[in-house]
């Protein structure tokens, strides 16, 4: 059986859209694709490109995104903190005044 070819375009598409979804099985899937190979190809090219994982060098570019990616992810646990918090507290509520409620 011969292999099939697919084109570096389609290639780079794939890898962006898994960075995007963060799930090679769901890429693979839309594009009728083996998730092994999207794996693969997501893999050999952070390997060749190594996108977003090297520093800019010159204005500090670099430092200030990551610090800012920092603050905003601090910000969001710190919501997901408070959000996980007050479903644990409604959950209380309702098995207080509803005791025949069942919740998961």
């Amino acid at each position: 059986m011969q292999s099939k070819k697919y084109s570096q375009e389609l290639k780079k598409q794939v890898f962006r859209e898994s960075l995007e979804v963060g799930n090679a099985a769901i890429v693979a899937r839309k594009h009728d694709l083996s998730a092994n190979m999207v794996s693969r190809w997501v893999r050999e090219h952070k390997n060749q490109s190594n996108i977003g994982f090297s520093p800019v060098h010159g204005n500090g570019s670099y430092n200030q995104n990551a610090k800012a990616l920092e603050s905003e992810n601090e910000k969001l646990k710190k919501l997901l903190g408070e959000k996980d918090l007050e479903i644990a507290i409604l959950r209380d509520l309702v098995k207080k005044t509803n005791p025949q409620f069942k919740i998961k």
